[in-house]
């Protein structure tokens, strides 16, 4: 996927990093849930907070389970930001 939010693709990926406490270089921009062993259902719900927290999004039953990539987090907060 070639990002046109590079800056927001790069603050996903370091905030994922963070909570999931691995290397950034182990989060890649096509990373999806389930990809490591830390990016478990409880690591997933820690990975929306920090979302919620992080980007200012709202995060709710739907979008949890909808919001499972980094992809699909980048564009999800892109829509819904005005950063």
């Amino acid at each position: 996927m070639q990002s046109t939010h590079p800056e927001l693709l790069q603050n996903v990926r370091d905030v994922i990093a963070k909570i999931l406490n691995v290397p950034l270089a182990d989060v890649p921009a096509e990373m999806a849930f389930g990809d490591i062993p830390q990016w478990d259902s409880m690591g997933h719900m820690e990975v929306m907070l920090a979302l919620e927290e992080n980007f200012s999004v709202p995060v709710n039953a739907d979008t949890i389970g909808e919001l499972v990539s980094v992809p699909l987090i980048v564009e999800y907060i892109s829509q819904n930001t005005h950063a």
